[in-house]
């Protein structure tokens, strides 16, 4: 028999018998009624085809057992993968996840800010685009509840904001030092100016070549092309210069696996890797990061793998810890992992 079906919390307590402040407390917290009373609601819900309200639950609660995310894209796969495993902590947690993207643009990074104020999270951990990002907006958000910066902050503004992230000079190192060791030393192709892993990893690329005794070769790119297409902006840059002839037997370290992916299409293009004449190793290829893809591009792509489960469960350690003991003025903490190489065919 079909059950009969039950919108309101009203309408419930009519049709089982049970009051609704009674109803009320069982699904904010089963525990806070009697053992029997809890036994009876939950015989009772087998008779009935009803779903509580969330915030209906959460209505006279001090926390919402919400949790906000926002990153700049959902269809990039190392920001989908990081959400997962920040959901998957989270639910742990008893805390369901309202994912928000900016899709680079500050104006909805702004406005993702305002949807979960008005949503009454309980904290919010957030990838943010970064040079232009309002800070203002993400002032307002700090001074509301806690956040949390995973990937990319702000070296010089919201200093009070925890971080956890990658540690990008040793991940940097570990690929250079690998790349020197079995080959030509790199150059670097970097990443659009829009985020701090953009300058870091820069740095640290110089800094390590400067260290093992190297000239540092950075390939120029346009300062026009600041957006977050990184295979596209990556294919044009490298097949402009393949063109030319530049760089066609040399080592190119990517600042991140999209920018790999779109050289390697590139160098596909002009036949770079194993051409006729020419030796597979002459011209290499490495990234950072582990995209889920990059293991079936072909080449399949030497890189450097970031710890997304560490970083997603120190995020939400972090953010947890907060709002229990709402100290989200504290002073920010800061939380890099190290990367590991996955050596693979391009390098």
């Amino acid at each position: 028999m079909q059950k009969p079906k039950i919108r309101t919390m009203e309408k419930l307590s009519a049709a089982i018998g049970i009051s609704r402040p009674t109803l009320s407390r069982f699904f904010q917290n089963p525990a806070s009624v009697r053992s029997s009373t809890r036994t009876r609601i939950e015989n009772a819900l087998q008779t009935v085809d009803y779903v509580p309200n969330f915030f209906a639950t959460k209505m006279n609660r001090k926390t919402s057992g919400l949790i906000g995310v926002i990153i700049p894209h959902r269809n990039d796969l190392f920001y989908s993968t990081l959400v997962e495993a920040i959901e998957t902590r989270a639910l742990a947690s008893d805390y369901m996840i309202i994912t928000q993207s900016s899709r680079g643009d500050p104006a909805l990074e702004t406005k993702a800010t305002q949807n979960l104020m008005s949503m009454g999270t309980d904290g919010v951990i957030m990838a943010p685009i970064g040079e232009t990002s309002s800070l203002g907006a993400l002032a307002r958000l700090k001074a509301e509840q806690p956040i949390v910066f995973v990937d990319s902050r702000y070296k010089n503004d919201l200093q009070d904001v925890d971080f956890v992230g990658t540690d990008n000079q040793q991940s940097i190192s570990l690929i250079v030092d690998y790349l020197c060791r079995s080959g030509e030393p790199p150059a670097f192709l970097g990443m659009p100016r829009l985020n701090s892993n953009s300058l870091e990893r820069e740095q640290a690329y110089t800094n390590r070549m400067l260290l093992l005794g190297h000239q540092p070769n950075i390939i120029h790119t346009s300062t026009a092309e600041q957006n977050w297409e990184f295979e596209e902006y990556a294919y044009r840059i490298m097949d402009a210069q393949f063109s030319q002839g530049n760089f066609v037997d040399q080592t190119i370290l990517c600042a991140n696996d999209r920018l790999a992916i779109g050289v390697i299409r590139a160098a596909n293009r002009h036949r770079l890797f194993g051409a006729a004449g020419k030796s597979s190793k002459q011209f290499r290829v490495a990234g950072h990061d582990d995209h889920p893809l990059s293991s079936f591009v072909s080449p399949s792509l030497t890189t450097v793998t970031q710890n997304i489960t560490a970083i997603a469960d120190a995020a939400m350690h972090q953010l947890l810890s907060h709002i229990r003991l709402g100290d989200h003025d504290k002073d920010a903490v800061t939380l890099t992992f190290d990367a590991e190489l996955r050596l693979r065919d391009s390098a």
